[in-house]
């Protein structure tokens, strides 16, 4: 009979599983264009082929027993997923305009919405550190950027790839607003559900003529949906419960790298100098946000008053009176938690 696996067993392991997933979802850029297909295509079939792939995963885990729906967890669902489908089309058409390193690490700037949005809606406390990140996230946001003179003519194609991986952050953070408030469901059946939602609602824009000469790009299509929609949120979901909240947004990092990387062997693609200025001060600014970091230097604690010795009070002896202690409450293991945030397509 073997032990059961130690706390830093547990971590270990969680480890290899999230920075597996991030490699994974660094390489979407490539599975994209090299489809050939357009976005909206790109996405849809992505939905169908994830759809097919997750629901027969959740199948065999037996994830649909006690699956934890209810009527308002399935709207909160479906309105994650309308925005996460839209996110990855914007993302994805992102890459065409601009290039995937310049997209992903402007996409990168999600978590950084998602504090925004809940000051805006949910009254979220916004502290001095907060807009010190943010404004450091913004100054590396405009290196990044890159924008000369020269892209502001010719129809502005560049500028519109930032919009729209900017946008497609947005999407994302807005996602995460409401697919946070779906607790008690499998994470897996709320992106089943929300991939689902993706088949119908983006079958209008979707132009299935074009795919009858993609040929060898139906393979990559097939891998957006089973490796990058089923393997990849499997290992990132089952990587959550064994990491801290600190390690999970470090290992997040391994995403955009691995993007530029690819961008770079595959496609020669490479940032300039002045871009890659900016890159560290996204970094720091997201993991300032996620980790709760102070901006600037602590405060020196007050020093605190030595203490006065108080003369003994003599007391007479009770008779002591019994109490019955309220039993603590245990709370029984339930399903997994709804997705925390992260950065990643």
């Amino acid at each position: 009979m073997s032990a059961a696996p130690t706390g830093a067993a547990l971590e270990r392991k969680g480890t290899l599983q999230l920075s597996l997933a991030m490699v994974l979802s660094g390489t979407i850029g490539v599975f994209v264009v090299e489809s050939g297909a357009a976005p909206f295509n790109v996405v849809f079939f992505r939905c169908v082929f994830g759809a097919v792939a997750l629901g027969l995963y959740c199948l065999a885990r037996g994830f649909f027993r006690d699956h934890g729906f209810t009527r308002h967890k399935v709207l909160l669902t479906c309105l994650g997923g309308v925005f996460i489908v839209f996110n990855w089309v914007l993302l994805f058409e992102s890459y065409r305009s601009t290039s995937i390193s310049v997209a992903t690490v402007v996409y990168h700037t999600q978590p950084f919405y998602v504090v925004l949005l809940g000051a805006l809606f949910f009254r979220d406390k916004l502290t001095v550190s907060k807009f010190a990140w943010l404004a450091v996230a913004f100054g590396g946001l405009v290196l990044v950027a890159g924008v000369s003179p020269a892209d502001l003519v010719g129809g502005g194609s560049y500028l519109l790839g930032l919009g729209e991986a900017l946008l497609a952050a947005l999407f994302y953070a807005l996602s995460t607003i409401f697919t946070k408030r779906v607790t008690g469901v499998r994470p897996h059946l709320v992106a089943l559900m929300q991939v689902l939602v993706g088949i119908p609602l983006l079958l209008p824009f979707t132009r299935l003529a074009e795919t009858a000469g993609l040929g060898a790009g139906w393979a990559w299509l097939v891998g957006l949906g089973v490796i990058h929609t089923c393997v990849m949120y499997a290992l990132m979901y089952s990587s959550y419960q064994k990491l801290p909240t600190s390690k999970i947004a470090v290992l997040a990092f391994i995403y955009p790298a691995v993007a530029m990387f690819c961008d770079w062997a595959v496609y020669g693609h490479r940032v300039s100098l002045l871009q890659a200025l900016g890159i560290p001060l996204i970094a720091a600014a997201t993991l300032g946000i996620n980790l709760g970091w102070r901006f600037g230097p602590s405060r020196p604690a007050a020093p605190v008053p030595a203490a006065t010795p108080l003369a003994p009070v003599v007391t007479p002896v009770a008779t002591p009176v019994l109490t019955p202690v309220a039993p603590v409450a245990v709370q029984a293991a339930g399903p997994v938690p709804a997705l925390p945030s992260r950065s990643t397509t």
